[in-house]
């Protein structure tokens, strides 16, 4: 029993951590205890969740627990201290929309906040939707790779069998004519075309002699072209290997990026309607978790530790207000000691000089009537 009377009172102080609140101001209200162990537990589960999350994406693209664990303690406590230093920083001033004012900004930082914790969380929570469309995806991305490969190829090969084909079509019209010519010697010969008379004539031999021509043409034509025809599709059947190669010697690496993850999700967003609102479901309730300790201050009346603290601050900044008033009037009366006594003591320097310049040159005028005239120095 009272280890775990100890143990409760030990998570009760690490909230109350959590919530930034001053114990030596709370001890004098206890009924906002429960306020801000509330806020405090608030902002520690918003710190664990983005330890999982960043942890979870850390993994997918290191592969590596340790590090995944390492990055992702680095990035709760990150999160923890600025949750910590928002709801801090958040004070009642008994106004709503100064209060409103205030909390705009921190608000702004803790939406941001929960997108970036709530979209690793996200890809966890679909990942069997994910890795089905990853494998989609990666058939596209080795499809790609087959296509650029075979387009590199595919020209000659066309422009080869495009020749072949030609080749192949030249020596089908000389066959054709040589057959034509030939069944219409035949039929000359036999009567049954021509002149309709059975016999070897004149007429006979000529249409014989255009056949021959044909044969010889023909056998001509085959002559050069079927090496030709051999040699073309030999080519085209080597290039058609090295397609197949090339192929076979493409980087078949795994489709499984941090990227490649969001992206598929964005993909089964815009294809399916139930995981477009599931996804923005998730990222609400990651942005009304995150946000939940400054609207509890905002919403909340002024309680008893608002006042204090009010008081604790503002008892503060008039201590330090007089104790700077009072240093500024000392050095302003100093000032004015310093300006005003040295310009009397410059103004007395003046007359005392002035005045014994003047008795100089008085004492100068009276030695100069008292001395004789020399009236030689006169004449002369």
């Amino acid at each position: 029993m009272h280890n775990s009377l100890l143990a409760m009172k030990t998570l009760e102080r690490f909230f109350l951590f959590c919530s930034g609140v001053d114990h030596s101001i709370l001890e004098k209200c206890p009924t906002d205890r429960n306020k801000y162990m509330g806020i405090g537990a608030t902002v520690f589960f918003t710190g664990l969740l983005a330890f999982f999350s960043s942890g979870y994406a850390l993994f997918t693209v290191f592969e590596s627990y340790p590090a995944a664990i390492a990055f992702g303690m680095v990035w709760g406590l990150m999160i923890f201290n600025l949750d910590r230093y928002i709801v801090m920083s958040m004070k009642s001033y008994g106004k709503w929309w100064r209060d409103w004012l205030v909390a705009l900004p921190r608000l702004a930082l803790a939406v941001l906040l929960a997108l970036v914790i709530s979209k690793p969380l996200e890809m966890k929570i679909f990942e069997k939707e994910i890795q089905a469309e990853l494998v989609t995806m990666e058939q596209e991305v080795f499809k790609q790779q087959e296509d650029r490969v075979k387009e590199r190829y595919q020209a000659r090969i066309d422009e080869l069998k495009a020749q072949v084909a030609a080749l192949r079509a030249e020596i089908d019209v000389k066959t054709a004519a040589r057959d034509q010519r030939a069944l219409m010697a035949l039929q000359e010969a036999d009567g049954t075309g021509g002149s309709g008379q059975r016999n070897l004539g004149p007429i006979y031999r000529a249409k014989k002699a255009d056949a021959d021509q044909a044969q010889a043409e023909l056998d001509a034509l085959l002559a050069t072209a079927l090496p030709q025809i051999v040699e073309k599709e030999a080519a085209a059947k080597s290039l058609e290997a090295e397609v197949q190669t090339a192929i076979a010697g493409l980087q078949r690496s795994t489709y499984d990026g941090l990227a490649a993850r969001m992206e598929a999700l964005e993909r089964l967003t815009s294809k399916s309607q139930g995981i477009l609102i599931a996804s923005l479901f998730i990222t609400l309730l990651f942005i009304a978790i995150e946000t939940a300790p400054i609207m509890v201050k905002l919403i909340s009346y002024r309680s008893p530790y608002d006042y204090l603290l009010h008081e604790h601050e503002h008892v503060f900044e008039m201590a330090n207000l007089e104790k700077t008033t009072l240093l500024a009037n000392s050095v302003k009366n100093k000032l004015r000691y310093e300006t005003e006594t040295t310009a009397h003591m410059i103004a007395a320097s003046i007359a005392t000089e002035k005045a014994l310049i003047d008795h100089k040159l008085k004492e100068k005028l009276e030695d100069l009537k008292n001395k004789p005239f020399n009236w030689k120095v006169g004449q002369a």
